[in-house]
């Protein structure tokens, strides 16, 4: 999978409205006649890495099989994106179907943008992971489809754990934090380089304490940051980022965590399976050496929370051709497809019973387990402004790092956490 596709997923950025179009001007394109959709063309936006050449060359035989019609794949780039895709939505004739990222989910569902797709999540969506089609669903209703899926694990240096006399990989949260003292007691490595502003990982170990970032406060969200749970997770990263000599005020691109790992003086980071390339682009020597692990849970049983980041499916409200997108989901999210996109990217599939479609792939092996417990930011069209330099969930890791207390670093960004929920979407 391109490094560029999954360093953008799951980052939410700030929408602006969509005035979407109703298909309500008598056109009867959306509709099959004697001979299926012949003669009709859906148009389908996936992102630049998003659906390899191969799947997508089966997946419109298959559509044109079977509905007569013919599908035209559009290849879209991450940057900008969001603007592009809020103006054609506002559109008389916006792209039938369209790849999102699953935390803007809400934020297009919210001002209309998206089409219902509670007949289709009835249809073919029985055993869609639950956490995986939380980001799918907006007020209770169904306005998209997952689609796949990345979250973070624990990559780690093979010849430093050997070192330190570690023999196998640690299966509980406490396991871990005594394999990495031991890395600092018997190498002269740094145990794990978790800076302080690693945010995403937070997010995972908020998730992981049963923990919600935001609360309702009459009408709206305020902040949740002084919640015990919390709290709970904060105090957790604080104890792994002890052993740490990476930055308290720096996120995990500042500097890129992995050319710190491709070093080979470090012996774990938590990270997305891409960044491997990092620190092999950095280091090539470093490449026999990495290795992949679940991050760690309280139990064995259970794997830590981790954010999901991914990307969900979305049929366009102003589409006249609802009728013929909904085939074609049916055809691209059938577990023949979604098994071989699973298959092809290294991605987590929507259904756990698919996820042997990611046998021999050692990253996406690792990363799997831990999907069922994931989730994500909250998903409500607020969310976006939160996370806009400077990011207050930062700042408030940051300040628990320095010797505040989690309430008192809670108090210290509350005003403007909420003065960004509050913002206008």
């Amino acid at each position: 999978m391109k490094r560029k596709l999954i360093s953008a997923i799951g980052v939410a950025a700030m929408m602006v409205s969509i005035a979407a179009c109703g298909g309500d001007d008598g056109d009867e394109g959306g509709k099959a006649g004697a001979d299926g959709y012949a003669g009709q063309t859906l148009t389908v936006w996936v992102m630049d890495g998003s659906s390899p050449d191969q799947w997508q060359k089966d997946v419109a035989a298959a559509f044109e099989k079977k509905t007569k019609a013919k599908v035209k794949f559009e290849i879209q780039q991450w940057t900008g994106i969001q603007q592009k895709l809020t103006t054609a939505l506002s559109e008389e004739n916006p792209p039938d179907i369209f790849e999102i990222g699953n935390t803007q989910t809400p934020a297009y569902a919210k001002t209309g943008g998206l089409a219902d797709l509670a007949d289709l999540k009835t249809e073919i969506g029985a055993d869609w992971t639950e956490s995986l089609n939380n980001s799918s669903v907006f007020e209770g209703k169904q306005y998209a489809a997952p689609w796949y899926f990345a979250n973070r694990v624990v990559l780690y240096n093979k010849s430093v754990w050997a070192e330190a006399g570690i023999k196998d990989t640690p299966k509980t949260r406490d396991e871990f934090y005594d394999d990495l003292k031991t890395i600092g007691e018997k190498t002269d490595a740094e145990p794990i380089y978790l800076p302080g502003q690693n945010w995403y990982h937070f997010v995972g170990l908020a998730i992981g304490e049963g923990a919600e970032l935001v609360k309702k406060d009459g009408d709206k969200y305020v902040s949740n940051l002084a919640d015990p749970k919390v709290a709970a997770a904060m105090e957790t990263y604080k104890k792994f980022q002890s052993l740490s000599k990476a930055p308290k005020d720096k996120d995990e691109a500042t500097p890129q965590q992995g050319e710190v790992f491709g070093k080979g003086n470090v012996g774990a980071f938590i990270g997305m399976g891409w960044e491997a390339g990092i620190a092999i682009e950095a280091n090539p020597k470093i490449e026999k050496e990495i290795g992949y692990f679940t991050i760690p849970g309280a139990t064995a049983d259970k794997p830590e929370g981790v954010f999901l980041g991914g990307s969900n499916l979305a049929v366009a409200a102003g589409s006249k051709k609802q009728e013929l997108a909904k085939e074609f989901l049916r055809i691209a999210l059938s577990d023949k497809y979604e098994g071989q996109l699973a298959k092809l990217n290294g991605v987590i599939p929507n259904k756990e019973s698919l996820q042997s479609n990611l046998a021999g792939n050692v990253v996406a092996e690792a990363a799997a387990p831990a999907a069922a417990g994931g989730g994500t930011t909250p998903l409500i069209a607020e969310w976006a402004a939160v996370e806009n330099a400077p990011n207050p969930i930062k700042t408030y890791m940051t300040a628990v790092l320095n010797g505040k207390s989690p309430a008192e670093a809670a108090a210290q960004v509350e005003e403007e956490f909420n003065k960004r929920l509050s913002q206008q979407q």
